[in-house]
């Protein structure tokens, strides 16, 4: 194995994978995780599918119970509300703090994030656009500086990333996370501050309208 994942273990390509499933909608919420049809799919022993389950379990994307097959977890409306407030002061705080502690280099692995996104737009690649936009969002975590804010987004990124990162409008996102870039350049924490809400709010919508539409409106 080479390059990004060199040196990963059997049941982190496994849950890297399934993660990945979840992520893209290939593995819908309630859907079955079978240990036997996982390992034969990925030509893989069980033991690691059974590892890489209990990794999405504690991720919060999948649930297990005794006696019967994990499947992929199930959110409502009100887990997606609750999730939104938290994220929206969290990342607010995440945006303003790296809008001011930010250095040169820093900014500047930024603004690559953000060409990767708008090339990956503009090629049409949603899949590409999409993990380039949680770059974004993770780039300026780094450059917040605060080891506390690492370790709350550490236990909440996977869940946050599948409930408001499947954007629909994903040349809307590029062009916000292009203004916020610029805003974080000038160094204007009022802007900032003001921007993040609105911007986090269509992530919330889509993800109630997706809920909505997997749910035939039953939630």
């Amino acid at each position: 194995m080479t390059g990004e994942h060199a040196g990963e273990l059997e049941s982190e390509r496994v849950a890297r994978i399934l993660r990945d499933d979840i992520m893209l909608g290939r593995r819908p919420p309630g859907s079955r995780l079978v240990e036997r049809d996982i390992a034969a799919e990925l030509n893989v022993s069980r033991l690691p599918v059974r590892e890489a389950i209990r990794i999405l379990v504690a991720d919060g994307i999948a649930v297990s119970r005794p006696r019967s097959w994990a499947r992929v977890r199930e959110f409502s409306i009100k887990d997606i509300q609750d999730f939104a407030e938290v994220r929206e002061s969290m990342e607010t705080l995440v945006f303003v703090l790296a809008t001011e502690r930010h250095d040169e280099a820093g900014l500047a692995r930024l603004r690559a994030v953000v060409e990767q996104e708008k090339a990956a737009v503009a090629a049409g690649d949603s899949d590409a656009a999409r993990a380039a936009s949680a770059r974004f969002h993770l780039t300026a975590l780094a450059l917040a500086g605060n080891d506390m804010l690492n370790e709350l987004a550490a236990i909440l990124v996977t869940r946050l990333r599948w409930l408001f990162g499947q954007h629909d409008d994903l040349p809307e996102v590029s062009r916000e996370h292009e203004q916020i870039l610029e805003m974080m350049a000038a160094r204007d924490v009022d802007a900032v501050r003001e921007m993040l809400p609105k911007h986090l709010a269509s992530g919330r919508e889509m993800a109630e309208r997706r809920l909505r539409r997997m749910t035939g409106g039953a939630v």
